[in-house]
């Protein structure tokens, strides 16, 4: 019964989602974060590129960190090692309109999960945001 809801609450989440900050989003064309936004814009989403060392990726202002964003972000789509996701999850929350935490395939970690979801956040793990969209 988990997988049905945990299926479903993926699937609202990005139905209902139009912005999409990608927190580690890489300039290079070959890196599985790059190869998912190209993915993510053509499917008419609204891409936000989030990297401490880049100005602009795939001709997008890219942003140092999340709280340097003025516009509202649906989902905050993290490519970062699992001991580094909880201080991104931190502002995230801080974060206007964020409603959801996805964390790519082979990222996990428990705290910041549950610190998001004790927030009222949908959060996936270990999921690659481009495969499930695919698949619906």
């Amino acid at each position: 019964m988990q997988i049905d809801t945990r299926l479903q609450e993926r699937e609202a989440l990005l139905r209902q989602s139009k912005t999409i900050a990608i927190v580690g989003l890489s300039p290079k064309e070959a890196r599985p974060s790059n190869m998912v936004a190209r993915y993510l814009i053509d499917a008419g989403f609204n891409v936000i590129p989030v990297n401490l060392g880049q100005e602009e990726i795939l001709g997008l202002k890219c942003y140092a960190k999340l709280s340097e964003i003025s516009e509202p972000v649906d989902i905050v789509n993290i490519f970062r090692r699992s001991e580094d996701v909880l201080p991104i999850v931190e502002e995230a929350l801080e974060s206007t309109g964020v409603k959801g935490i996805w964390m790519q395939q082979g990222i996990i970690n428990n705290e910041a999960e549950e610190l998001a979801r004790a927030k009222g956040l949908v959060v996936v793990m270990d999921r690659c945001i481009k495969i499930d969209h695919q698949a619906m």
